[in-house]
Formats: structure tokens, sequence, C-alpha cells
């Protein structure tokens, strides 16, 4: 008996991800997972300089700011809840100090630059079409703060806004850096605040627009993890308790599956070699003095020490 329908995936016959890959993740809460499980590993990896991204447009325009150097200024910024606040950028930027906010800002202008003219692979994962429009200066943000509702109009994006912003991104991005390698995916995190309704209409223009720029022979993939998680994980056991946000059995099993389509032969070995280094790092022992757990540290220092000499970035302090 098969008591699961499963999302046929293919390896890209180019491309594969391994440790010598230069990674920039932008997008949802779910590159987030996916970037923590990069950490985990010790790819090489950057995941959202500027905090989550929800919206295509939110992360065009902070690749088209890091590629013109178009530095944030003071006007830029807004003070609420005692707290300095971009609508650019995500909350995590948030501080008490206007300039420690624009030197943050600034500092990841350049410092996004230049990861995008080194990265050999940007993951970009979309949460939704629904953005919101600050009234005052008639700009769609990529976060309100918390701001009052009155300042803002609620708008769903078309699948042709949603297509234009993604070949803006990839255009920019090749500007800079001719060979890289695009990987897209839709978050399958619902936003249920929009509506129920309104989510799966969101969701549905993502994919529909994401599919109208996705060509393998130029570089630009499509990886499933929304229909994993909705076809293959449709369950409710694989969701956190606010049955909205896939839990962490969820997130290693889509996990496990993108790593048998993404990551080459010898980076499979590797991820295996660092697991072990991983998982023996956080073993408590009984008795720290004893001869046994001497050797059993000694055995894991040798074990980083080769592997270091393979990937010197490797870093497991």
């Amino acid at each position: 008996m098969k008591l699961q329908t499963e999302i046929p995936l293919k390896s890209p016959q180019h491309n594969q991800i391994d440790y010598s890959s230069k990674l920039l993740l932008f997008g949802s809460c779910f590159s987030e997972n996916i970037g923590a499980k990069f950490e985990y590993f010790k790819f090489q990896n950057t995941v959202n300089p500027f905090g989550i991204l929800f919206h295509p447009l939110a992360i065009e325009n902070l690749v088209t700011r890091a590629i013109n150097k178009d530095y944030y200024s003071k006007n830029e910024l807004y003070f609420h809840n005692e707290q300095w606040s971009c609508l650019d950028a995500h909350s995590k930027l948030n501080t008490a100090s206007k300039e420690d906010l624009l030197h943050s800002l600034n500092y990841h202008i350049d410092k996004t630059y230049d990861q995008l003219k080194s990265a050999t692979h940007v993951i970009i994962t979309l949460g939704t079409g629904w953005v919101y429009r600050h009234i005052a200066s008639d700009k769609i943000v990529a976060n309100c703060h918390k701001l009052s509702q009155k300042h803002f109009l609620k708008e769903l994006l078309s699948v042709e806004q949603i297509t234009e912003s993604l070949e803006a991104i990839v255009s920019l991005i090749k500007s800079v850096n001719p060979e890289v390698s695009f990987l897209f995916t839709v978050s399958p995190v619902r936003h249920i605040k929009d509506g129920f309704v309104e989510n799966t209409q969101s969701k549905s223009h993502l994919l529909t627009a994401i599919h109208q720029v996705v060509e393998p022979r130029e570089q630009f993939y499509y990886f499933p993890s929304y229909e994993i998680m909705m076809d293959e994980l449709r369950d409710y056991r694989f969701y956190k308790s606010d049955m909205l946000h896939p839990n962490t059995t969820a997130v290693n099993y889509i996990w496990e599956k993108f790593t048998t389509v993404w990551l080459s032969k010898d980076a499979l070995e590797t991820l295996e070699k660092v697991s072990s280094i991983q998982s023996r790092k956080a073993h408590r022992p009984f008795n720290s003095n004893s001869q046994a757990h001497q050797d059993f540290l000694n055995k894991l220092q040798k074990d980083i020490e080769n592997l270091k000499l393979e990937y010197s970035f490797f870093d497991f302090k």
C-alpha cells in the first residue's frame, strides 16, 4: 500500500550546490528555516540581510538599492513605539538610535552588493502577493512596523506585477553577476490574516508568476516546497500549534527532499561528516573528567581539524 502522494523531483543537470557554493537567500520566514539548515551544516550562506521580506517588490527594492549603492538617509526612517524603523526592512533591524539604524541599513547595502556579486546561487522564497502601500509616500513597503492601518492601503499584486518584479530582480543581479543561478520557491506558510480565500488567491498569483520566469536552460529553477507541504505533508500534525507554520518535522522533511535534488554527491558526503561533528559537539557526558570522555574530545577535535584542512572557512565554535 502507498499511503502518501509524492511530488516528483528532478535534479538540475548543472549548478548543484556544494561546499564551494556561495548562497544568498531572500524572502519569507521559510527562507530562515532553510537558511538555518545551511548554517548548521556549515555552507557558505547569507540569509535575509534586511530581515524577512514577504513579497517580491520588497526584495526588488533592496536588490536595486544595493546594486545602485542607493544609501538611506535619515528622512526615510520612522520613530514609533520608542524605536526607529525603516519601512523597507524587517523589524529585526529596529533600534532605539536613529544613527545606529542608518548605519546598519547602509552597512547592509554595501554587504549585500558584495554578496550579490560573488553569489553562485540566489534562493528566493515568496510568501505573499498581498502588499501595503504607504499613502504619504505612495510607496509599497516591506513592513508596516505596527504603524496605524490608516497610513496604508492593502493591495494584491497581479501575476503581471509579480512576473515583472522577478524579471527585474534577475536582470539586476545578472548585471553584476552573469553566472549566478536562481532558485525560486513559494513559502508553505499560510498567511491567514489576509483571509483563507485571499491566501489561496495570493499563492496562486505567486506560483503562476514564478513559472513565467523559470527556465532551467537560463539557470532559473523552481523547488516545490509549497507543494510538498500541501500534498505530501497533508496533515495538521506537521504544523506548529498555530496551525499555519510548518513544524520541525516538516522543515526537516522538506530539507531532506531539497538535499536529494540540489546538493552534489560530494556535498552530501561532507554534510554527513559535519552532521556527525555537530551531533558529537552536542553530547553531554556523565563524567566530563573521565578518560573515555577525554578520548572522545580528542577524536572530535582531530575530525574537526581534518575537515578544516579541506574547508578552511568551517567554524565549529
